[in-house]
């Protein structure tokens, strides 16, 4: 049993996200595992309205990292990839480095990762954040 009644369903979040149709990259298993780790996390009375967009975006940016590091194992490796514009790469002995001043919070860590994980924690950041004034 779920602690937050208005958590999605699986076939919601994959509606809302169709980007995820794909159920060999992004397994039931997996979209399924993190809704169920966004229901312990997060809490519909604090989020109100905004409790199931969060929920899904909390699941999309876990899935896709899940997504990744599934594709990568069926290439018989591992995902190591970084995120961000690559800066400088090198052939030999393979690396690359990744410049993510443009498109990243400082604050975010690992939150930017994916497109999905900056607005959860813009969004999750406002929650509890008080008045704002624009200059």
């Amino acid at each position: 049993m779920t602690k937050n009644s208005r958590l999605p369903t699986n076939d919601q979040f994959r509606a809302d996200f169709p980007e995820f149709a794909d159920k060999t990259r992004y397994p039931d298993a997996s979209v399924n595992f993190y809704l169920l780790q966004a229901d312990t996390i997060l809490n519909q009375d604090v989020l109100g309205d905004q409790f199931v967009y969060l929920s899904e975006l909390f699941t999309a940016h876990y899935t896709e990292l899940r997504g990744r590091n599934l594709a990568a194992a069926s290439a018989g490796g591992v995902s190591t990839a970084g995120s961000g514009v690559a800066a400088s790469k090198s052939v030999d002995k393979v690396s690359v480095s990744y410049d993510n001043s443009g498109t990243i919070n400082p604050d975010a860590g690992f939150w930017n990762k994916t497109g999905y994980g900056q607005e959860f924690f813009w969004w999750w950041s406002m929650f509890g954040a008080g008045g704002r004034q624009l200059l």
